[in-house]
């Protein structure tokens, strides 16, 4: 797999990364921009997702009824994420067909369509998006803990908004934000597959330089205080499983310790289900039968974020056992250190799913914006040598530092019926 990209920045600020892959006669286009849920105030929670979901209401010169069908007429595929820090579309098509895509994404950044019939159908789905989120235990616990462990800094909302929100925010409020954030020098376009570099960037220029500069968009900034002790909460609803959900704070991922971090992540709960039923946590809690299950995710962010360890309790325990065995575990990753042979497992297993990641073509192109909205190329192709050069001490270092009770949050998530 090569890592060689061209990257330049037109005339207007958009930024461009090309990466030729010549093994298919596919290519994989995304545009992202620098606007997620991080950037709304309260009040307008849920409004970058929304605007996702507007840009698929069509354009004078692509209506939306005619959209879905070019796509697949030509024999691709596309879609659309909204996460905390960014708003990302993309389109996977046969070689010779990427120009529908390009065309489209040139478009709907100046001329979508924001009619108030469209808005106000697509609040309806929305919200019953959201109600249908709220009806399982795992969505309603994770936002309990999330609203708990984020006071200050807009982290502290799903990514699909408050329901008071969706309610109130406008067709001028999600117009307002496409004008502000869809803008070119707010912009990256992301290309990978069977492509010539050079005929690539000169169609490039030729769709997307004539859109004007905008404004640069503000990023809300509000950072987090430091948490004082421990904080537990818990929350009732139908269900007969107890679940419990445990959140440190992990740092962004540009910091230093991000990566004997993931390793500690693969150590305590395997790699993405890989080996997954031989990591620590796993043996600790599920073997004994203190838990059903157990896993761990963090998610690589501009700003300091989380790290949840989630908890499917065994039906004859209670949660207090549960985080019994947790917490036995994880003292002992802080005050033994873990065998080299260990860590070498760890990383082999964070590599392995790094490189399943990121093999094919659609992937390719996703992570070279992906690593954009928080850093640089850079980032993704120095990401297994730094992984490689994690030793046991810093993995202790960082498991003293970051899993401290004092700064964690633990949600229970009691089925009714069943005794904490």
């Amino acid at each position: 797999m090569t890592n060689q990209i061209t990257q330049t920045t037109l005339k207007n600020g958009m930024k461009v990364m090309l990466k030729e892959i010549h093994t298919a006669p596919i290519i994989s286009s995304w545009v992202w921009y620098r606007v997620g849920s991080k950037d709304e105030p309260t009040g307008k929670t849920g409004i970058s997702h929304w605007t996702e979901h507007m840009q698929f209401k069509g354009t004078k010169k692509f209506p939306a009824n005619i959209l879905d069908k070019a796509i697949s007429r030509e024999g691709g595929r596309w879609n659309a994420s909204t996460s905390h820090d960014s708003t990302r579309y993309f389109e996977t098509m046969p070689a010779d067909k990427i120009d529908l895509a390009l065309r489209l994404e040139a478009d709907r950044m100046v001329n979508s369509n924001y009619n108030k019939k469209e808005v106000a159908s697509e609040r309806t789905v929305i919200i019953s998006e959201r109600e249908g989120h709220e009806n399982e235990p795992m969505f309603r616990l994770s936002e309990a803990v999330q609203n708990t462990a984020f006071h200050v800094h807009p982290y502290r909302h799903e990514i699909i908004g408050d329901m008071a929100d969706l309610h109130t925010i406008t067709r001028d409020d999600l117009y307002e934000h496409y004008r502000t954030y869809y803008v070119p020098n707010n912009a990256v376009l992301c290309m990978a597959g069977d492509f010539e570099s050079r005929t690539m960037l000169k169609r490039i220029r030729e769709l997307f330089e004539p859109i004007p500069k905008g404004a640069i968009p503000p990023r809300l900034v509000r950072p987090e205080p430091e948490q004082k002790g421990e904080v537990r909460l818990s929350v009732e609803g139908p269900g007969e499983t107890a679940f419990i959900q445990i959140a440190y704070r992990f740092p962004q991922a540009t910091h230093p310790d991000y990566f004997p971090l993931q390793v500690l992540d693969s150590l305590l709960g395997g790699a993405s289900g890989l080996s997954y039923k031989t990591s620590r946590l796993y043996r600790a809690l599920v073997d004994k039968e203190y838990a059903v299950d157990v896993s761990g995710w963090s998610e690589a962010t501009i700003d300091p974020y989380l790290y949840r360890i989630t908890i499917t309790n065994h039906p004859q325990r209670k949660p207090e056992e549960s985080l019994a065995a947790l917490d036995a575990e994880i003292q002992n990753i802080q005050n033994v250190l873990v065998s080299p042979d260990e860590i070498k497992r760890a990383v082999k297993q964070a590599r392995a799913v790094f490189a399943y990641g990121s093999e094919n073509i659609t992937s390719q192109a996703f992570w070279m914006g992906y690593v954009e909205m928080f850093s640089s190329y850079d980032w993704f192709t120095t990401y297994l040598d730094k992984l490689a050069k994690v030793t046991p001490q810093e993995v202790q270092r960082v498991a003293q530092k970051y899993l401290q009770p004092k700064s964690r949050v633990i949600g229970t998530y009691i089925p009714k019926g069943v005794e904490a």
